[in-house]
């Protein structure tokens, strides 16, 4: 099983830290507003991911954190007059609402960044005790992202070349235009924790690093998210994770592409932005995974409605098949299969073999769905009644097992 690393910039072998074990951290959403299909495609990559290593038969501890404090959710909570707290969890509800309709499991862990404040503080603690961060007279904390000789590595760029693009901000304490925040003093109106640099709350890079440790350790197999995550977010998690711990931080770094609205890059303020809600008053949610199953995870999709449409007479003639395999088994017969029958098995057992071989290549989904459609079409060959019964099963039996990893027909 191969697995592209955006760190190494090629496909891997996939060896866990721990035999037998995986651990897996996607960053989830900052719960301010509705999920878009952005988030749904993120969700549903990681999903399918996680049911692969499951069925490959490694036990999966599956973390995905929600941020429910941060600029953009005070901002709401103070135009609405309510707190953020009532913010974060009204789309953190809406969240899980919407994913479940997507046939996207659940985290095992789902970590909130409030809940977590004390890491954090620990984390940003030690590296202010090894030099590599620093306190200003207000009470921020920045990270010296000079301190870290690694930084850049992830998303191919030199702090000097940052640098070259960087602002100094009037009245910025910060001491190179690079360095990042891991702490924030408070601001009037805003929600707010006691640290030994004064009230304030926690910069947004150092949750990821402080619930990721906390529940998968110093070092754990894969991290994940959008490639909008890649800088400055993951960057600035590998600085202050590894030059907290001296340790390597993430094995495998994945990262899925966007989503383009008919051939345009999805964007509020060209109209073409759409919500998950928006796109289920339209279209079964269901189709609408199948459609982005169609795509390589890492490549742009373009999402338009005759693409959602073909997805939903594509998902229809999946239950179609299903249905017709569980006909079959009403009149099917407990006989020794004929050479029909066996050449009907052998068709579904290559397709298990050509689904697993595109899976294991990077979870490659176009191949894997091309090989689900060749046992659909090996169903629809079958005589319409008299069947063996070895014959039926097995054929419900890689079905299910297929669409089970694909998180469709469930």
């Amino acid at each position: 099983m191969q697995f592209y690393n955006t760190m190494s910039r090629k496909k891997e072998t996939f060896t866990p830290v721990r035999k037998g074990l995986v651990g897996v951290y996607a960053c989830g959403i900052t719960a301010y507003a509705l999920s878009h299909i952005g988030h749904a495609r993120s969700a549903v990559a990681f999903d399918i991911l996680v049911r692969l290593l499951r069925y490959k038969g490694y036990e999966v501890t599956f973390v995905r954190n929600f941020t429910d404090v941060d600029d953009k959710i005070i901002k709401r909570a103070n135009d609405e007059g309510v707190s953020s707290t009532e913010i974060a969890e009204t789309y953190i509800k809406a969240y899980h609402e919407d994913m479940d309709r997507l046939g996207v499991i659940r985290a095992d862990i789902e970590p909130r960044a409030t809940e977590h404040i004390q890491e954090m503080l620990n984390l940003t603690e030690r590296l202010i005790a090894d030099g590599k961060a620093y306190a200003t007279p207000s009470g921020d904390v920045y990270f010296r992202v000079r301190s870290f000789p690694g930084y850049g590595k992830l998303s191919g760029r030199t702090p000097d070349d940052l640098r070259s693009g960087a602002r100094v901000v009037p009245g910025d304490e910060k001491e190179d235009p690079l360095d990042f925040a891991l702490w924030k003093s408070a601001k009037p109106g805003e929600p707010y924790w006691e640290s030994p640099w004064g009230k304030g709350r926690p910069g947004w890079h150092i949750e990821c690093s402080a619930m990721s440790t906390t529940y998968l350790g110093e070092t754990f197999d894969i991290h994940g998210g959008g490639k909008d995550l890649l800088f400055p977010h993951h960057e600035n998690e590998i600085a202050q994770t590894s030059g907290a711990t001296g340790k390597p931080y993430v094995r495998y770094w994945m990262h899925n592409g966007f989503i383009n609205i008919d051939n345009e890059k999805m964007s509020k303020s060209k109209g073409n932005f759409f919500t998950v809600r928006d796109i289920s008053r339209e279209f079964d949610l269901e189709a609408v995974r199948l459609f982005m199953l169609s795509a390589h995870y890492r490549s742009p999709i373009n999402f338009s409605r005759d693409l959602i449409e073909a997805a939903a007479s594509s998902l229809e003639r999946l239950y179609n098949a299903r249905d017709q395999l569980q006909f079959l088994l009403t009149s099917a017969q407990d006989r020794t299969p004929d050479e029909g029958e066996r050449a009907f098995m052998d068709e579904c057992l290559r397709s298990e073999e050509k689904f697993i071989a595109a899976m294991d290549d990077d979870l490659n989904t176009a191949d894997a769905l091309a090989a689900l459609f060749e046992l659909v079409r090996a169903v629809y060959k079958l005589p319409q009644g008299g069947v063996s019964r070895e014959a039926v099963q097995l054929g419900m039996d890689k079905m299910k097992a297929i669409c089970g990893v694909l998180g469709l027909l469930m």
